[in-house]
């Protein structure tokens, strides 16, 4: 393990990785009863796509192990599911066309190319390298913010309010209360350091969920998204092979244009949410060099390409590195380790699944709001005296991130706001090539976006 992960390198051990990874796969196992949901409203198979979606988080996860050695794992992506079904599949079925998420599919497996290609040419890894340090801290502190929000909505804290637009959820309920309480038990732990203790935080709050559930204050009602604390074994512990390979290419060579806008989305929103969320985690990890550059970065953004790729083989959606991984850093995850760990249980879960769909996302909320606690830290180290590009930058990654609801956002206005004002303050010759690049995808989707075509 030392001479495969360098762990006393990273100053960590195998217990460390271990717990972390487990704590990672427990802060982001909600994505193996959400993603079948989700997907199963574009008309694909939801055993299937559990299936898929397991799988495909465990050769993902393994490529960034053992490619990049970094304690991040990947899964389908939140959002870029919902886009899948909701934007794509549904404007093509209006069309008539049958099984459109066979077209999603392949548009998926083309973004995966081309992040490959990009990948090689190193176009990611210089974006990631050439951040101002300033938007960096700013992305840090923004996806902390941002799952933050993630983990009160999953446990009803916040909830939507057509009037002040989010408001106070039920104080009352079980969620919200044994959220909070996981949350401040957490925090006590850690000041006692006690080792484990945001995975320790998820096993009580689950725990305590399931003696509620016996005493009749936690009641189960589907519709309202609450079910079963414990494990339903009744319907078996293996679900169904994937659709492997159901790629429809007819489409492209009819409707190039509308496949073209297709790949380009799934293409921008994943680019830019890996980059910020390999930033996010990587500064909690101490994984920056002294330039503020991510070593091995080009493995990191290879891994996600390749997942991508896998993920569309198999029959999911696009396949990403998750922000949930901060949770395993939080717990010290510094290796490929607590990836091979967060791997080992996806695959696990083929076999277990009744038992990880279980856990509720309630549960993982005190993980999810500690470490958003952790990742606003970043805060502190950035710099408002000088460089206003740079701080306005940060600033408009810290807030935009979390108020639209997006990592991609976050980082486009961010980008934007820096190139700009250096550009209108006369220091243009101090914004590399790569951020011009960057402000121009950013520009381009906006136009996008404005014109309905996003």
């Amino acid at each position: 393990m030392e001479k495969l992960f360098k762990l006393k390198e990273h100053n960590t051990d195998v217990r460390t990785e271990i717990l972390a990874g487990i704590t990672t796969f427990l802060s982001m196992v909600y994505i193996l009863a959400v993603n079948p949901n989700i997907l199963a409203a574009s008309g694909m198979n939801p055993s299937a796509v559990f299936t898929a979606t397991a799988v495909s988080a465990a050769i993902a996860t393994l490529f960034m192990a053992f490619l990049a050695n970094y304690p991040v794992a990947l899964a389908s992506g939140m959002g870029l599911n919902a886009y899948f079904s909701f934007t794509v599949c549904t404007e093509l079925a209006a069309k008539g066309i049958q099984d459109p998420w066979k077209i999603a599919l392949t548009a998926i497996l083309v973004e995966g190319i081309i992040f490959v290609l990009l990948s090689v040419v190193k176009f990611r890894e210089t974006l990631v390298n050439n951040v101002p340090l300033n938007l960096k801290l700013g992305i840090t502190a923004g996806i902390g913010l941002f799952i933050v929000i993630i983990g009160m909505k999953g446990a009803g804290i916040i909830v939507g309010n057509p009037a002040t637009l989010v408001g106070f959820g039920d104080v009352s309920s079980p969620q919200v209360v044994l959220a909070f309480f996981g949350f401040i038990a957490i925090a006590i732990m850690s000041h006692f350091n006690v080792k484990g203790s945001i995975l320790w935080g998820i096993l009580m709050t689950w725990g305590l969920g399931m003696l509620a559930q016996l005493g009749g204050w936690y009641q189960i009602n589907p519709q309202a998204g609450a079910f079963s604390l414990f494990p339903d074994f009744s319907q078996g512990v293996i679900s169904e092979a994937p659709n492997m390979f159901a790629f429809d290419f007819s489409y492209v060579t009819e409707h190039f244009v509308d496949f073209a806008v297709i790949v380009f989305s799934f293409l921008f929103v994943d680019l830019f949410d890996t980059v910020g969320t390999l930033i996010g985690v990587a500064s909690k990890a101490d994984l920056l060099d002294e330039n503020g550059h991510l070593p091995k970065v080009g493995g990191a953004l290879m891994s996600d390409a390749l997942g991508t790729i896998v993920g569309a083989c198999l029959g999911t959606s696009t396949v990403t590195s998750y922000v949930e991984s901060s949770s395993g850093v939080a717990q010290g995850g510094r290796t490929g380790l607590t990836a091979v760990t967060t791997a080992v249980l996806f695959l696990a879960a083929l076999f277990l699944s009744p038992v990880f769909l279980a856990i509720p996302a309630f549960a993982t909320t005190p993980a999810l709001m500690y470490v958003g606690f952790l990742m606003m830290s970043a805060l502190k180290e950035m710099d408002f005296s000088e460089d206003m590009a740079s701080a306005i930058g940060g600033f408009l990654a810290v807030t935009m991130m979390p108020f639209t609801y997006s990592i991609a956002h976050g980082i486009m206005f961010g980008v934007l706001s820096f190139v700009i004002i250096k550009l209108f303050t006369g220091k243009a010759k101090d914004v590399h090539g790569i951020m011009w690049v960057a402000a121009a995808l950013f520009a381009i989707k906006i136009f996008l976006m404005i014109f309905k075509l996003s």
